[in-house]
């Protein structure tokens, strides 16, 4: 399915230093370069100067916490992943791309060792590790237990890295949840997926404690987050879910203090806020620059 919106372009272009979380991509009127930054702890917003170095929707990110954070492939099909340097925000592009030029795909990383970037059209199950900090890629001898596109992906840093729901070649969304335990890489496939099956979700994580998945569509845009304690992996069901519907959005998280889901289709700019521990939500008053959805996002927590 498509995430196509109606939005307007913020043209505003100061810089933040510092620890924040990103919002990068997605489609908002067009494909967009627009990279949004968070400030932790108080969420003021500012757009980079520097965004991507193409306007693509239905990316993925991932972020080496205190060092890099990098947005990959996206549509138009591309392999490129842009490398965005902490704290200077200063970009860079790989000059070692995907191993298959796709969109759809999810990013997570294990800080400090290494990235990763799985999933995407058309129905790949590969799944590309990208080495901190040199950035030398290898591809996963064991990818994604199916070929799957529009999947969300978190992590646990320092145990593992899961990708969850999406939409298969069977034609339908999947629950499925595929855990890569660190630094082996060893897949397992959770006995407890996702309570909706979905695509075009969200995901996010409050890495040593619990991760989450939220949003998407699964017979309609669903405001559904799902938390998955660590390390036993077992689910609940958060009690407040988004502040409404939606599919093509994205997650990123001040690991310790709260995550944020931003984005997604229907058009909108809304960013929502879960505190950690109680995951009580509130929506920020400034939202995205532009309303948008098929974006990515990550942070750096500066550790």
């Amino acid at each position: 399915m498509s995430f196509i919106l109606l939005g307007i372009l913020n043209s505003q272009a100061s810089v933040s230093a510092g620890p924040g979380g990103y919002f990068g991509g997605g489609y908002g009127g067009g494909r967009i370069t627009a990279v949004d930054k968070f400030a932790f702890p108080s969420d003021s917003r500012t757009t980079l100067g520097t965004g991507l170095s193409s306007g693509v929707y239905i990316l993925g990110a991932m972020a080496n916490s205190g060092v890099a954070g990098y947005f990959g492939g996206g549509s138009p099909t591309t392999a490129t992943v842009d490398k965005f340097a902490f704290p200077s925000d200063s970009r860079t592009t790989l000059g070692t791309g995907l191993s298959v030029a796709r969109w759809g795909l999810a990013g997570m990383a294990n800080s400090g060792v290494a990235g990763y970037f799985g999933g995407g059209s058309e129905y790949t199950a590969t799944v590309d590790k990208f080495a901190f900090p040199s950035d030398s890629r290898t591809t996963l001898g064991t990818g994604l237990s199916s070929g799957i596109n529009e999947i969300g992906a978190m992590a646990n840093s320092g145990v593992a890295g899961y990708f969850g729901g999406g939409y298969g070649s069977d034609g339908g969304p999947t629950a499925t949840v595929d855990k890569f335990a660190f630094p082996s890489d060893s897949r397992t496939t959770l006995g407890t997926g996702l309570s909706v099956a979905r695509s075009g979700l969200g995901a996010m994580a409050n890495s040593g404690v619990a991760g989450y998945f939220g949003g998407g569509y699964g017979g309609g845009r669903v405001t559904t987050v799902d938390k998955f304690a660590f390390p036993s992996d077992s689910r609940t069901t958060l009690g407040t879910g988004l502040s409404s519907g939606r599919s093509g959005l994205a997650g990123m998280a001040n690991s310790g203090v709260a995550g944020y889901f931003g984005g997604g289709f229907p058009a909108t700019a809304t960013v929502d806020k879960f505190a950690f521990p109680s995951d009580s939500r509130t929506t920020l008053g400034t939202g995205l620059s532009v309303a948008r959805s098929g974006l990515a996002g990550m942070a750096d927590n500066e550790v």
